[in-house]
């Protein structure tokens, strides 16, 4: 197991929002709950998970994301496509807390409900995010994880340029350990990998 450096992150006093052409990544609302409810409750959103939310659990989700952009300033910022969907998922940074192999490390993610797939909003999103990532939070790698079989999330990950990282390969603690997708992936993108991208 690697020794990784401690992370020393910045905080802002208020909510970062990110725009690119198509999307705004921004802190969540209170409209936006009927909309996650019902998106974590489809079971092909879902199907990577080991089970669907019921409206308690995706309410206790959706308040500890926010609550975290109100503490640090980001987070998993609420997904809006401007003109098309006010609230589409979420797009962003995290800072897990359980014990892995990758740990200290900032996550990049996302989830988008299935009306939304497809048309590259995941991954405008995240370039975004590891914009921010790299340029104002000064972050030496971001990394990401799925489950083995998760394919679309590996792709949104190979196009904004991470890498997979075979030795960080875990099974993740919080899943039910008879669960056939326990083993996790680790895909990473350095600093200076997504410099030599930006020229």
């Amino acid at each position: 197991m690697p020794d990784l450096p401690p992370l020393l992150l910045r905080t802002f006093s208020a909510p970062v929002e990110l725009r690119t052409p198509r999307v705004l990544l921004r802190q969540w609302k209170d409209c936006d709950r009927n909309e996650w409810v019902a998106m974590n409750a489809d079971a092909e959103v879902r199907q990577y998970f080991s089970t669907v939310n019921d409206p308690a659990a995706s309410q206790d989700e959706m308040t500890r994301i926010r609550a975290g952009i109100v503490q640090r300033g980001w987070g998993f910022w609420a997904l809006e496509i401007p003109g098309v969907d006010a609230f589409a998922g979420f797009v962003g940074l995290h800072l897990p807390s359980f014990a892995a192999p990758w740990q200290p490390a900032v996550e990049i993610g996302w989830r988008l409900k299935r009306s939304m797939w497809g048309k590259g909003y995941a991954t405008e999103g995240a370039k975004a995010a590891l914009h921010f990532a790299f340029t104002s939070l000064q972050l030496p790698f971001v990394m990401a994880m799925s489950v083995t079989t998760n394919t679309p999330s590996h792709n949104v990950m190979q196009r904004i340029g991470m890498s997979p990282w075979p030795s960080m390969e875990f099974d993740h603690p919080r899943v039910p350990a008879n669960w056939p997708l326990k083993r996790h992936i680790v895909h990473r993108i350095t600093r200076d990998e997504w410099d030599v991208r930006q020229k």
